[in-house]
């Protein structure tokens, strides 16, 4: 498979002097692969810090005893819902651990790593760190998804003839607006938020996760379908396709899914920008 990946930071967080929040990160394990993103919250003081303790643990996490191919359907679902527990708990413990060591920042935001005898013992926020996220473990035909919050999920198909066109599908949607429930992996009832579930597809051809600042940039309103507004957001085929047919032909180079990312097109959104994608190469 062909993995790549960009994060860019946006025009707002750049005129305001943030850093950028998002990550991503991919595990290649082979004849797996484990895609990442998280998009730490603006307003957390250690989001972007956050974000990437989300993509380092969901991709530890999410790495260990992935199903077979040849395994039914019922094991795949059952292993992606325990592994999204399984990320929430590793995840808190991992932002514990982080905040305990480092300490709180002070006004000036300076840290003030906590004492050794109390560094287990006095309550952390972790909070502080933030940050949705969503991963996809790719085995194909199969594609399991674990997400908390905000950013969403597409995988391409393809027919079997090599020359068929390749189409998207949003299968991850972003949360719906006004929605209620923890929105963060670090927020308090975390596991209850989580989103599980797993896609057997056998003309699957690639896989894109990308953070909420995306979706002007790769989803369409339904009335470009002439589609009412109820039937959702959907997938640009103009971007997946385009993406796709890009990095395939640059073997997996990154540099045209930035200049995507970094387009005047993307800028409008003024927030980060993260793409990570698992595309097969056809052979």
């Amino acid at each position: 498979m062909i993995v790549a990946g960009a994060a860019v930071q946006g025009t707002g967080h750049l005129a305001a002097g943030q850093g950028c929040q998002d990550a991503f990160k991919a595990a290649d394990l082979g004849d797996r692969v484990v895609l990442a993103v998280a998009d730490g919250a603006g307003s957390r003081e250690r989001s972007a810090l956050g974000a990437h303790l989300a993509v380092d643990t969901a991709c530890r996490v999410l790495a260990k005893d992935i199903p077979d191919t040849q395994d039914p359907p019922q094991s795949w679902t059952r292993w992606a819902a325990e592994a999204g527990t399984r990320l929430v708990t590793a995840h808190l413990r991992a932002a514990e651990a982080v905040l305990h060591a480092t300490g709180p920042l002070d006004d000036a935001g300076w840290s003030h790593p906590a004492e050794p005898p109390h560094r287990l013992t006095q309550p952390v926020d972790t909070g502080a760190l933030a940050a949705a996220v969503a991963v996809a473990v790719v085995r194909p035909p199969w594609v399991a998804f674990v997400s908390v919050g905000d950013c969403f999920g597409t995988i391409l198909t393809r027919g079997a003839a090599r020359t068929a066109p390749e189409r998207c599908h949003l299968v991850l949607p972003p949360a719906a607006p006004g929605r209620v429930g923890p929105a963060f992996l670090s927020s308090p009832g975390a596991s209850l938020g989580v989103r599980s579930f797993v896609v057997w597809e056998p003309e699957l051809s690639g896989v894109v996760l990308a953070t909420d600042g995306c979706a002007a940039l790769t989803l369409d309103h339904p009335r470009l379908r002439e589609l009412p507004s109820h039937a959702g957001p959907l997938p640009s085929e103009r971007f997946y396709c385009g993406l796709a047919a890009r990095l395939r032909a640059s073997g997996g180079d990154a540099e045209p899914l930035r200049a995507l990312l970094s387009g005047p097109e993307a800028a409008r959104t003024g927030d980060d920008l993260t793409v990570l994608c698992a595309l097969l190469d056809g052979r």
